[in-house]
């Protein structure tokens, strides 16, 4: 069984512009940008035959993906951001920024089981993840299938993917609707196409 994952992160919200942490406890909507973004990657990318679209269970991500009308589209709460616990809805003051250095290096060391107060693991973010990954190849008729999900969990599954330890998720780059395309072989995945933001060279522009 053959398959090809289009993987995106959503489009830009107020938050992202404002600094503001989003994890899986923040619904926030696209703001203009984004919903410019999503329409850029529905002009670049219409024509692929799509047979299913995934998404978390966010809103920004339904909106990213709502121009692909007529392709039948699934929510997996195993696609959700991971949850960043105090840190969500805050700005990143220094005290913030502080604290997310200090994490991010503890997972880049490989403490994967560590997480800010109230928030998840990468461990519980992939154990999440590989549930939802098992759903979308146990069908076996979608062969071409887009992800839309959000860019640190986005991350922790290329990782997953690939086969690469969790702990180096950051050499993976990501902005918003920036794509890497991946290819199941039915036994490995390899990713085919990494951080391409071809469909945005017209916003950049601006």
């Amino acid at each position: 069984m053959e398959k090809t994952l289009y993987i995106i992160r959503h489009g830009e919200t107020d938050l992202n512009l404002k600094g503001i942490v989003q994890g899986r406890g923040i619904d926030s909507p696209l703001n203009a940008t984004g919903r410019k973004q999503a329409e850029a990657f529905y002009a670049y990318y219409k024509d692929v035959p799509f047979d299913k679209i995934y998404t978390s269970t966010l809103l920004r991500t339904h909106q990213t993906v709502a121009p692909f009308t007529g392709i039948p589209t699934e929510q997996l709460a195993g696609l959700d951001e991971i949850g960043w616990g105090v840190y969500e809805g805050k700005e990143q003051t220094p005290d913030i920024m502080e604290g997310f250095v200090e994490l991010t290096e503890r997972w880049r060391l490989g403490d994967l089981d560590c997480a800010v107060e109230g928030g998840e693991t990468p461990n519980q973010l992939a154990a999440r993840q590989r549930g939802a990954l098992k759903h979308i190849l146990s069908r076996p008729e979608e062969k071409t299938v887009l992800v839309c999900m959000h860019g640190r969990a986005m991350r922790v599954l290329l990782c997953i993917l690939i086969d690469r330890d969790i702990a180096s998720m950051d050499e993976f780059p990501h902005t918003n609707t920036a794509l890497y395309k991946v290819h199941y072989d039915g036994k490995q995945f390899s990713i085919a196409d990494a951080y391409n933001i071809e469909h945005l060279a017209g916003l950049l522009a601006e």
